[in-house]
């Protein structure tokens, strides 16, 4: 208000001079006070909408006006909320504590903390190909973040980060009067990747209704660094359908087909890699020996039957062997 003081009497003082008389002091001072009070009133809006659109977990100031400077909670990773933000920074900011981050989350949610680890991220946004938790056992992971080796201990060597090159995606909605046509349905899915997600329709590959299953196959084989990762996409749309939204405004995820709305009542999803995951070998063989232990055991369990009966045989048949003989053996004793 000082500032505004010292204005208001060069401004008095100048049209003083011009021959002009105004009474600033008494009667336009709390005109101008109220008109600041305006102007505060509406940046402070303005200051309230410094929030990331596509990432909840962010932290947003406003530095200076008009720039809005976003960041991940618990790091120090900035966010470009213009995109989604990758599923290892999202995976890193759902694991940090509670205390670290803004609690937007709705106050019965539920959830599902399967195969959910605090993971190692490049710079990128991308997973390291080798991740590790706190006891020191480590694993590789593929572009996904999902597990394609056998853990082992540090000295693990994970020498690329294999990519996802297909995710299946499988959901079920609910019963309805009839079913959905399936180009209607096809159209509504590939808008909603494409409005939400920010996935371009060229990397859906196809979507297969037969009611209530819906099947969509995406295929990523090189992802430019101006499009979004399919990895990316499918860990939204799965925080969507288990009403988690990683949004900013926590809506619920609202799908409509011709106005009809259709209700996602189980999901699974899938990830191919470009190369198949080293463990695949390992646990065949393993499972081939668990066969061949069964089948051995069941075999040597079978003689050992076999032979048991045999000897039952055996050892009747000699019983009423001699039993004959003894009574044959006893009339002719009793010839004169």
């Amino acid at each position: 208000m000082s500032s505004l003081h010292q204005w208001i009497k060069a401004l008095d003082a100048a049209c003083c001079r011009s021959g002009l008389y105004l009474l600033f002091s008494s009667t336009m001072e709390p005109l101008f006070g109220v008109v600041l009070g305006l102007i505060l009133a509406v940046a402070s809006p303005a200051h309230d909408s410094c929030t990331c659109a596509t990432n909840k977990w962010a932290v947003c100031v406003q530095d200076s006006p008009g720039n809005c400077t976003c960041r991940l909670a618990g790091s120090d990773h900035p966010v470009d909320c213009s995109t989604l933000t990758s599923k290892c920074f999202l995976m890193k900011a759902e694991m940090t504590p509670l205390k670290e981050k803004r609690l937007w989350r709705p106050p019965h949610g539920v959830s599902d903390s399967d195969g959910i680890y605090n993971p190692d991220c490049e710079d990128s946004g991308v997973f390291k190909a080798r991740q590790c938790n706190q006891s020191s056992t480590c694993w590789c992971v593929n572009t996904a973040g999902v597990r394609r080796t056998e853990k082992g201990g540090r000295s693990l060597n994970c020498s690329e980060l294999v990519r996802t090159r297909w995710i299946y995606i499988e959901l079920t909605h609910k019963g309805s009067s009839s079913a959905f046509r399936a180009p209607d349905l096809a159209k509504a899915l590939t808008q909603l990747f494409e409005s939400r997600y920010k996935l371009h329709p060229k990397y859906i590959a196809a979507i297969k209704y037969d009611p209530p299953l819906i099947q969509i196959r995406l295929d990523q084989n090189k992802k430019p660094r101006w499009d979004v990762d399919i990895a990316d996409v499918a860990y939204y749309f799965e925080k969507d359908v288990n009403n988690d939204s990683v949004f900013h405004s926590n809506s619920k995820l609202n799908v409509s087909v011709n106005g009809d709305a259709l209700a996602i009542e189980k999901l699974w999803i899938y990830y191919v890699d470009e190369k198949p995951p080293a463990f695949c070998m390992r646990q065949l063989a393993a499972g081939i020996s668990a066969v061949v232990t069964v089948v051995v055991l069941t075999a040597g369990i079978g003689i050992a039957v076999l032979l048991i009966l045999r000897w039952l045989r055996t050892r009747t048949y000699k019983k009423f062997e001699c039993k004959e003989m003894r009574e044959i053996k006893a009339p002719s004793l009793e010839l004169p």
